[in-house]
């Protein structure tokens, strides 16, 4: 019988799993194997000493907010509700009643974490006799920015580099500021692509795009093809309307003419480039103004002429 396993490799760097030392898989999905840190259990000790340090101080601070909150009461409403011989009963220095349930957490015993401090080694490993005399293959050592990635090991050799957790990515949905309804809302399924709405102005509105572009020369009329392209199912209308001139920034450096003329856009059909007896439509248009037309895509004369000599 033929036993299938299954191993990591990158299609860009030939990095393969195998040259690690990461076991093979008999099945593709699910985790895989990660390297153990030998200074997890000081890292993590030192995690709970500092949250625990951090939870103290929080407490210490909303103490002093509530004496600060508590509110000074005159001597004549003292006496006149009452409350008087109460404030002045309580000794100095005790605890306030209404602090003295806060405590690290409610109904546990909290134990104070105390760590070892790191002390210096006086004996160091020494270093390999060939380190200075060995050649270095830059293509087996990795950079700078590779060990920082991995702070909890700091690889040196590529032979070292594992497979880091990547941070995680949401999925998000868009609505509409004015109307508040949803113009983007993908699916549930992480492992999905798909969007349950997508209400994208690319996909409803024409695409336009420079065809082809002729020799400009100064003060001479030129004719450049663009082409529009229908997105939706259904017929579109489109007006083609000049720029106006009045802005004071105006950095134009060419006059352009656009067809006065409406351009229809035939609906886009995925089926028309197939279907050999489907009849054409007759739009009737100007051979002046539409270049060509197929399908859901038209070509259009536009007219330029460039006012200024462009710099090389």
């Amino acid at each position: 019988t033929l036993f299938r396993s299954y191993y990591l490799a990158c299609g860009f760097c030939r990095w393969t799993s195998r040259d690690v030392g990461m076991a093979d898989k008999s099945v593709a999905s699910g985790g895989w194997q990660e390297p153990d840190n030998p200074h997890a259990q000081r890292i993590n000790k030192l995690v709970e000493y500092y949250q625990q340090l951090a939870q103290k101080e929080k407490i210490e601070r909303d103490r002093k907010k509530l004496v600060r909150r508590r509110a000074y009461m005159p001597l004549a409403f003292s006496e006149k509700f009452g409350r008087g011989t109460r404030l002045h009963r309580q000794r100095p220095g005790a605890p306030i009643t209404s602090l003295a349930g806060l405590t690290l957490k409610e109904g546990e015993d909290q134990k104070e974490i105390k760590i070892e401090p790191a002390q210096a080694v006086e004996e160091v490993e020494p270093l390999p006799e060939d380190y200075y005399t060995r050649p270095i293959n830059l293509t087996e050592v990795t950079t700078l920015q590779q060990r920082l990635l991995q702070p909890d090991f700091q690889p040196i050799c590529a032979s070292q580099l594992h497979p880091r957790h990547k941070h995680l990515i949401i999925k998000r949905s868009l609505r509409c500021r004015k109307c508040e309804h949803n113009l983007s809302k993908p699916e549930f399924n992480p492992t999905s692509i798909k969007f349950k709405i997508q209400l994208v102005a690319m996909n409803y509105i024409p695409e336009v795009r420079i065809m082809s572009i002729p020799n400009l020369r100064h003060m001479k009329e030129s004719q450049v093809l663009l082409t529009l392209t229908n997105p939706v199912e259904n017929n579109t209308h489109v007006t083609l309307t000049p720029y106006e001139e009045a802005d004071p920034e105006d950095n134009s450096t060419a006059k352009v003419v656009v067809p006065s003329k409406e351009l229809v856009l035939a609906g886009k059909d995925a089926t028309a480039e197939y279907d050999e007896l489907a009849e054409p439509q007759d739009f009737q248009d100007d051979p002046d103004v539409v270049a060509f037309r197929k399908a859901n895509k038209v070509g259009v004369f536009i007219k330029v002429t460039p006012q200024q000599i462009g710099r090389a």
